[in-house]
């Protein structure tokens, strides 16, 4: 503590000595997440259902100087994650970023399956994770006084696609895509009142588009659009994501629990 008695930045954006886990850590922005609260000093527990890409990706990581660790296991199997966080003894930062449920075209109508999966991975897993994290994330916040929960949302989650931005043959952000997402922001306010009372901080992070590099090759067109919709004047690159996922896990946002934190270039402010 400096001679002000206030914190360092450094000291406030660090995450040295706290554990993160990482829900969908081998996907485009997880990767990005995972990397990024490695860098900042945390272990980062990577999560998805495929250990193989996990595991390359721990390799990766530990490779580069970082702390992680692999928890193979879909968050839709309830049992599979009671046991796992309860066999945690302590957790500081529970990131929600999993999702599936189906990419159709814009044109198509979703099909029941795809909805119930989208809302399974994205708001009732979400959910249950952090109930079944709750002894590892109140032990946290005994130790630090904090813990933070980010549940990572959507433009989409916020307002509906711009259809004209997708191009023939693109598929389009789906309804229940949304509807997920929507639902996700909802919970995330609710809990923070939820569980203020026991130091447990949750707020949310709503990207905005942050295309794969092969996006760009195979659809030009859609990234000429989607800029030219974007205030901020370009899509968002993967490692953007980091710096804001950083800040809602540390210290730097100790006074913030019920927000959303909007990474989108400016989309929904017009």
């Amino acid at each position: 503590m400096p001679a002000t008695g206030f914190p360092t930045h450094e000291m406030t954006f660090r995450l040295d000595g706290r554990t993160a886990f990482l829900s969908g850590a081998a996907g485009h922005l997880g990767r990005a997440m995972a990397r990024s609260l490695a860098q900042a000093g945390a272990h980062v527990i990577l999560n998805g259902r495929t250990a193989a890409k996990l595991e390359a990706f721990r390799d990766e990581l530990a490779g580069a100087g970082f702390a992680a660790s692999v928890a193979a296991f879909d968050v839709t199997d309830s049992a599979a994650a009671q046991d796992f966080f309860g066999g945690l003894s302590r957790l500081d930062v529970l990131i929600n970023n999993a999702i599936t449920g189906g990419l159709p075209n814009k044109d198509s109508i979703s099909g029941l399956e795809s909805f119930r999966m989208a809302l399974e991975s994205g708001v009732v897993a979400a959910h249950h994770n952090i109930h079944a994290a709750l002894p590892a994330l109140e032990a946290a916040a005994a130790a630090i006084g904090h813990a933070s929960v980010i549940n990572i949302t959507s433009i989409y989650g916020h307002v509906s696609p711009t259809f004209e931005v997708y191009g023939a043959g693109m598929a389009a952000s789906p309804p229940q895509y949304g509807a997920a997402k929507g639902g996700l922001l909802q919970l995330t306010r609710y809990l923070a009142v939820q569980l203020a009372p026991r130091r447990i901080r949750v707020n949310s992070l709503s990207p905005g588009i942050f295309p794969w590099d092969e996006v760009g090759t195979r659809f030009p067109d859609f990234i000429e659009r989607a800029s030219a919709r974007t205030p901020i004047g370009r899509t968002g690159q993967a490692h953007e994501i980091g710096g804001p996922t950083v800040f809602l896990a540390s210290d730097a946002s100790s006074y913030m629990t019920g927000a959303d934190l909007l990474v989108d270039g400016g989309w929904t402010a017009w």
